[in-house]
């Protein structure tokens, strides 16, 4: 049995899969807010939950927002700040009384698309997570690509290329840089940008509603992001030409921004053709559970390479 912890800001969820994938049981809870002794027991007793209704033990693994810097041990880059400095890992083992194998929520993600999803037939495979921020991960022939600092597909955290003039310097972005691609494509990203053209709070999710039915500035905001979602991944294809893109994430449902990507992004990938498919994630917010239940059990990340 193999047993994924996805934690959230404000949802601790698990999962228990077979070895063929089937789906034994699942947990949510809510994450204890600002609590880090209490996020660890919580998601100790998720997992015991889950054993004690399979009547097995299962290999764990965890996907967290931010990452394990390999310098230190701690982690690092969580909007869960509580988590920040701490060693999750370690105290995770030691609660669990086991090793565990721990990556970033976007390179769970990717890796559950990549073992059983929509980039299951890839070598390499880039899986994108657009949400409330913005988020990327890297599989290679099965495995997490980490990278030396540990952040390998922090594609949210570059600066939107080829920006025209009314985009510089860009918005302010909680990294403490302005610009970031996050900033002008996330959900919040998109929702800000409607609210300047027209002084009303609207969610993305609305905004892609009201694009459906016709609202011309709906229309002009969504088109805007996917040029800049078609410029930021054309970088990615440029550098990693990965062999599939999946798609993930709450806007990853909005139908026109998922094909529209494809179509904004020929002028800028170097190359006279580009043959990179964008798919939507097969599992959906199942994914990143899913993923970490695969890197704890077959799949495992790989380790920075030593100079």
């Amino acid at each position: 049995m193999q047993i994924g912890i996805d934690l959230g800001g404000t949802k601790i969820e698990g999962i228990a899969l077979g070895v063929d994938g089937a789906e034994l049981g699942r947990i949510r809870v809510p994450t204890p807010a600002d609590d880090y002794d209490g996020t660890v027991r919580a998601i100790a007793n998720v997992v015991a939950e889950l054993e004690q209704a399979a009547n097995d033990r299962g290999s764990v693994g965890i996907g967290t927002p931010g990452a394990r810097s390999p310098a230190t041990g701690l982690m690092k880059n969580a909007n869960s700040t509580c988590l920040n400095g701490r060693p999750l890992r370690e105290d995770l083992e030691r609660t669990l009384d086991r090793p565990i194998s721990m990556a970033n929520d976007a390179n769970c993600f990717a890796l559950s698309e990549a073992t059983d999803g929509a980039g299951a037939d890839a070598r390499v495979v880039f899986g994108v997570i657009l949400g409330t921020g913005v988020g990327g991960g890297i599989v290679v022939d099965g495995r997490v690509l980490e990278g030396r600092n540990a952040i390998a597909g922090e594609w949210g955290h570059t600066p939107l290329p080829w920006p025209r003039d009314e985009e510089r310097p860009g918005p302010a972005c909680y990294c403490g840089r302005s610009g970031c691609l996050e900033t002008f494509v996330s959900g919040p990203g998109i929702a800000a940008a409607y609210t300047a053209a027209t002084g009303e709070a609207c969610d993305a999710v609305e905004i892609a509603r009201r694009a459906e039915t016709g609202d011309p500035t709906a229309i002009a905001t969504l088109d805007h992001a996917i040029d800049r979602l078609a410029r930021g991944l054309a970088t990615v294809v440029n550098v990693l030409d990965p062999d599939v893109i999946v798609l993930g994430g709450g806007l990853s449902n909005v139908v026109r921004i998922a094909e529209g990507i494809p179509r904004g992004w020929t002028q800028y990938v170097f190359s006279d053709r580009v043959d990179t498919p964008v798919r939507r994630a097969m599992h959906g917010d199942s994914s990143g559970v899913r993923g970490a239940a695969w890197l704890g059990g077959r799949a495992r990340v790989r380790p920075p390479t030593a100079r």
